[in-house]
């Protein structure tokens, strides 16, 4: 699709291409991603930048971060379906390949950003960590990445998975949960 207007930023005022990612069948679809479609919708945005479908994630994806005992036990699950989550993390899979490919400045999965999830247990309102799949993709192409999280709570997933390599930074400014974790992790 070609762009019929994109959104200026930063002090160059270079317009940037803007890409959005969303599919109907996200699990929160009646919440957070849901009500954001539907307000690009009413404020005309979806005229500013691309609209993307997905590509969903299949298992040799999923399997980049999660092991297969969780898979199985996600697959196993009603009424949510790994289908639900394949499209999350796809988003953000999706959204990432379209920033290596140099076709999009700005690329959004507002589905996503499930960054506490582990490679074998689901946490709060996650169960696949697309976050860790996305910058897995965008690694294929940058040398470093920098994931700064703003939300509830620490991106201990993502922080995790990359605490080993210089290649990620992850830096997480959360407000409720967990309170301390700046200083135990600044002790090791």
């Amino acid at each position: 699709m070609a762009y019929t207007a994109s959104l200026a930023s930063g002090p160059d005022g270079r317009k940037r291409r803007v890409s959005y990612f969303y599919e109907r069948v996200y699990p929160l679809d009646e919440t957070a991603s849901g009500q954001t479609f539907e307000l690009i919708l009413k404020y005309q945005l979806q005229y500013k930048m691309e609209m993307c479908r997905p590509v969903f994630a299949v298992n040799s994806d999923l399997l980049k971060f999660h092991t297969p005992e969780y898979l199985q036990f996600l697959s196993s699950l009603r009424p949510i379906t790994i289908t639900d989550f394949r499209a999350c993390a796809g988003g953000s899979i999706s959204a990432a390949v379209k920033l290596n490919r140099n076709e999009t400045d700005i690329a959004i999965n507002w589905a996503g950003g499930m960054s506490s999830v582990k490679p074998d247990k689901a946490s709060s309102f996650g169960f696949v960590n697309d976050v860790v799949l996305g910058i897995l993709e965008l690694l294929k192409n940058f040398k470093r990445v920098l994931y700064i999280d703003i939300g509830y709570e620490r991106a201990d997933g993502v922080e995790e998975a990359f605490y080993n390599t210089p290649r990620v930074m992850t830096v997480s400014f959360h407000t409720i949960f967990p309170k301390h974790a700046f200083t135990k992790l600044r002790r090791q």
